[in-house]
């Protein structure tokens, strides 16, 4: 099912095709850098099949990213319930992405995101939509700023998900953008 399509890009749920990419964007150490850990080929087929189901149940999830000239899957970009509790309201959608590095530098995340916002704000209806990250993860708040998401500082926090072990990685900062403050 495509969800989405922009000049270059298709969004949609992931193939069977796909499982090797996914497994690739999961173990990769410089797609990885500041997550914890990195997933197993047997990890991130369970994240492939969770993720899928999500996109089946109700529209939303990490939807494959497909440069529409090729075919290729490249990475990841989605709409998901953010599931931090205690951090943000049960509702709290997030925007994430990841990609594999060969497709760096291209805006394809940026290209996809933008859509995705507008998606998710005026044709799913949301008021709001965040996005988080590691704080020194400049890759990805740049992405943040260039789709027109703003700085939160209120709703920064150590991550419950990171391992006392990487305490240069518990620092996030929050993004968000509102149906008011999109487009500006």
């Amino acid at each position: 099912m495509i969800i989405l399509e922009t000049p270059r890009l298709r969004l949609r749920n992931w193939l069977e095709a796909d499982r090797d990419l996914f497994r690739e964007i999961n173990s990769d150490p410089k797609v990885m850098e500041f997550f914890p850990f990195r997933r197993s080929h047997a990890e991130a087929d369970l994240l492939f099949d969770r993720v899928n189901a999500m996109i089946r149940e109700d529209g939303l999830g990490f939807y494959a990213v497909e440069l529409k000239e090729t075919g290729e899957a490249m990475g990841f970009c989605g709409l998901a319930p953010a599931n931090m509790a205690g951090i943000f309201p049960i509702e709290t959608i997030e925007i994430g992405w990841r990609l594999a590095t060969r497709f760096w530098g291209n805006g394809y995340i940026t290209e996809a995101a933008r859509a995705l916002l507008d998606y998710g704000l005026n044709i799913r209806g949301l008021e709001t939509i965040i996005s988080f990250a590691v704080a020194d993860n400049h890759r990805s708040t740049a992405v943040m700023r260039r789709i027109g998401m703003t700085p939160c500082p209120d709703l920064d926090f150590d991550s419950p998900r990171v391992p006392d072990t990487h305490p240069h990685l518990k620092r996030h900062v929050t993004y968000a953008v509102t149906k008011e403050t999109a487009g500006r």
